[in-house]
């Protein structure tokens, strides 16, 4: 069986990442992508179960594991509120074939694509405009005024990273952009 290798997903909120991993997951089994399972120190939510959505920890064996370096990419969100990728974990997906799929901000983008090198193929998926992007944010109507300006704050600023990504995906077309990124993902794995 061949290794696996990383898909490394990131892109500002509204951009449609979400829908392009799920339909990549969904329509294109042969693919083998798999998430990454994630530690975090949070408690569980309703009928979450360790192992599967996450890892749970305690914020005293989550800084442990930092301390020995155990972890890809980690974040502190809020105090003693962590979430991480375990380097165990991913090499135990890769080592049974899959095609293990990140979804995660810049940093965490940038931090694993430094430490897999060539393993991983970084995906930057980009609205065609920040003035489509508001436009989005706003039809969802899930968010009020005051918080699509903070995400669209959020997303200049994510923009600023595009260059540091292996490709980018530009989601003006969904149907486009999800061929885009199948085709990048084969040429790929």
């Amino acid at each position: 069986m061949s290794k696996g290798k990383l898909l490394i997903f990131s892109a500002p909120s509204g951009s449609g990442k979400s829908t392009i991993i799920n339909w990549l997951m969904q329509e294109h089994p042969e693919l083998k992508m798999h998430f990454s399972i994630s530690c975090t120190s949070r408690q569980p939510r309703g009928t979450e179960k360790n192992g599967v959505e996450y890892f749970f920890l305690t914020p005293e064996e989550f800084r442990e594991k930092i301390a020995n370096d155990e972890f890809v990419e980690y974040e502190e969100v809020y105090t003693d509120r962590y979430y991480g990728t375990l380097k165990s974990q991913v090499e135990k997906q890769l080592e049974n074939g899959e095609n293990v799929v990140f979804d995660v901000d810049v940093h965490g983008a940038v931090n694993i694509k430094k430490a897999y090198g060539d393993e991983a193929l970084s995906l930057f998926i980009q609205p065609p405009s920040i003035d489509e992007l508001r436009k989005r944010l706003v039809g969802r109507g899930t968010d009020a005024a005051d918080v699509i300006e903070q995400r669209i704050a959020r997303a200049e600023y994510e923009l600023s990273f595009a260059d540091k990504f292996d490709t980018i995906v530009i989601n003006d077309n969904l149907e486009e952009a999800k061929q885009d990124a199948l085709k990048k993902i084969l040429a790929h794995i």
